[in-house]
């Protein structure tokens, strides 16, 4: 989700970082070593011209059905694909597809969306995806995602935005557990992902807030 422009903000008006801010600080290596691959086979491909260039992600079929996810929850026009490629088209229409049964199934109805949220207490910022209610009219924490695997970030993100949405509406927690709609990047192929709780991944997270402010005082003695 995006970023705010001004960035996060306590009620004194103190600047915090965001929660992918965070965890990308200490995003693990075999991630980065996973990235840099597929930039080099983008850049074989002809679509970027250096390691740190930013692909065209419109070409994907998995952006373009996160797209459609977010415009159908918006409640916006339908959208104009004629500008995609006919197969990106059809392969994005599918995952959207898949991604609608799976929600009419298990009945989620989403309430909130795209929530500027912060921690005054752990002091740090986020934006979750959605909050919803289940079949059980349950409060659940949902996240979509474009890429080809899950990782362990995603867990500790999930777990932080849980937070956020209860130390900000104490009086509804998340009890209905977190679900995670990703879409493969070339084929958009729907994967649910669904956790009860994240505990282990919230301690995770504060221990990676100690540790973001006590790295930066370590660069500033360099």
């Amino acid at each position: 989700m995006p970023h705010p422009k001004g960035g996060y903000k306590l009620k004194n008006g103190s600047k915090v970082p965001g929660v992918t801010t965070i965890v990308g600080r200490f995003k693990e290596s075999a991630g980065l070593l996973w990235w840099a691959f597929e930039q080099g086979k983008a850049a074989e491909r002809g679509e970027i011209n250096s390691l740190y260039d930013k692909r065209d992600e419109s070409a994907d079929a998995g952006t373009l059905a996160h797209l459609l996810v977010e415009n159908q929850i918006k409640g916006l026009p339908k959208m104009n694909l004629a500008k995609y490629p006919r197969d990106i088209r059809k392969l994005a229409k599918q995952g959207f597809h898949n991604y609608l049964t799976w929600a009419a199934n298990n009945k989620i109805v989403i309430i909130q969306q795209e929530m500027e949220l912060i921690s005054e207490r752990y002091k740090f910022g986020g934006c979750p995806d959605a909050i919803g209610r289940d079949a059980q009219k349950k409060l659940c924490l949902l996240d979509w995602k474009n890429s080809n695997g899950v990782y362990k970030d995603y867990l500790i993100q999930l777990a932080a935005y849980k937070h956020l949405w209860e130390e900000n509406n104490p009086k509804n927690p998340i009890t209905g557990g977190f679900h995670l709609c990703r879409f493969s990047k070339e084929n958009a192929d729907f994967h649910h992902h669904y956790w009860t709780e994240l505990d282990d991944a919230w301690k995770q997270f504060k221990l990676l807030r100690q540790a973001y402010e006590i790295d930066k005082k370590l660069k500033k003695r360099l």
